[in-house]
């Protein structure tokens, strides 16, 4: 193997936790001494044009045949099986969580997805999952044979623990794009039952994705009546997001589906309380005595959930301690972009 060729989709700087684990791939590799190359694909995937599809197929045939072409499953996921099959015994597919499993798709997009990164990994001569979850699910579902699957994990950074807010009112804090699969629209309906209480609620996350759904949010909340408590700070700078976590009281996360979970383990190494759902592979990315787990979708379910952690400090107190008890034995970055190169230089033509 001369090289890893990192073929990524759009841009590599958005805020988002599938890009976040790309970028530190690639900053842990030049540390490491490892030769590895960011080629940039189409924005367009995963609905790419055919303008799309011929440039992407221009790029990645002009790399040097004795190089390794690991390929991001926002990409790979959505290649036609004509292409997939070009490059069979030379791809290492990246899947952070199956497109077919995003939220908002229609029956006849979820199985025409499914149906095409299935016969996309039939030509991958290994995969790396980001989860056990979503190994189970290729296994499954998209017909993967296990042997052919690797796990790792993103990795996370040490952090300070949070020192909280400080003040009567609760600082509810949950990050992620407001896009639908993230539920925040079950959130916001969650703690319009609990107007009483004494919180606030910040959301930390691009706003650009799905420019729909943060209109329909934002429309949400004023109907509601909580424009005063709950804050759509957009995306932020890795400084200002340091120092949301530490002045949060809790952690939420009403996701419907997660392929890992990153923001989970964010929440975990700087030691808050945690409720969250079971979508995908939150329901074990935390440990039961950080996190309190609610079924995905479930306003009612999430609204208790709330309530308890809301008026019980002790409580609070108890899952933040285990929080960071756990932080210690997370993986780190280094163990990630270790195990990824691996299993490239595995497969190596």
């Amino acid at each position: 193997m001369s090289e890893i060729v990192f073929a990524i989709p759009g841009d590599l700087s958005l805020p988002t936790g599938g890009y976040a684990y790309d970028r530190r791939l690639l900053r842990e590799w030049r540390e490491m001494g490892v030769t590895a190359r960011h080629l940039p694909l189409p924005g367009g995937f995963p609905n790419p044009s055919e303008a799309d599809l011929a440039e992407t197929g221009r790029a990645i045939l002009s790399q040097p045949y004795d190089s390794v072409l690991l390929i991001d499953g926002l990409a790979y996921g959505a290649f036609p099986e004509s292409i997939a099959a070009g490059l069979a015994g030379r791809v290492v597919a990246l899947v952070h969580h199956p497109l077919g499993l995003e939220t908002g798709l229609t029956p006849t997009q979820a199985a025409e997805f499914v149906r095409r990164e299935a016969a996309a990994l039939r030509y991958a001569a290994a995969v790396v999952a980001s989860s056990e979850t979503t190994k189970r699910l290729l296994v499954a579902d998209f017909g993967v044979p296990v042997e052919r699957i690797a796990v790792a994990e993103p990795g996370v950074d040490p952090a300070a623990r949070a020192v909280g807010s400080g003040r009567e009112t609760l600082a509810l804090l949950a990050v992620g794009s407001l896009v639908p699969r993230k539920g925040y629209d079950v959130l916001i309906a969650a703690l319009e039952g609990l107007a009483e209480e004494p919180w606030h609620l910040t959301v930390v996350g691009a706003d650009d994705r799905a420019p729909a759904t943060t209109t329909a949010l934002k429309a949400q909340i004023a109907a509601a009546g909580l424009s005063g408590r709950i804050q759509l700070a957009g995306a932020l700078t890795q400084a200002e997001l340091d120092a949301a976590y530490a002045r949060a009281d809790l952690f939420v996360m009403p996701s419907l589906f997660e392929g890992y979970g990153m923001v989970l383990t964010e929440a975990l190494a700087r030691g808050l309380p945690i409720l969250s759902t079971t979508g995908g592979a939150a329901a074990e990315t935390a440990p039961d005595e950080a996190a309190l787990k609610v079924p995905p979708g479930d306003v009612a379910a999430l609204r208790a959930g709330l309530a308890r952690l809301v008026n019980n400090a002790d409580e609070r107190r108890r899952r933040a301690d285990a929080a960071w008890q756990a932080a210690s034995a997370l993986p780190r970055w280094r163990q990630t972009a270790t195990i990824v190169a691996e299993i490239c230089a595995k497969v190596s033509p």
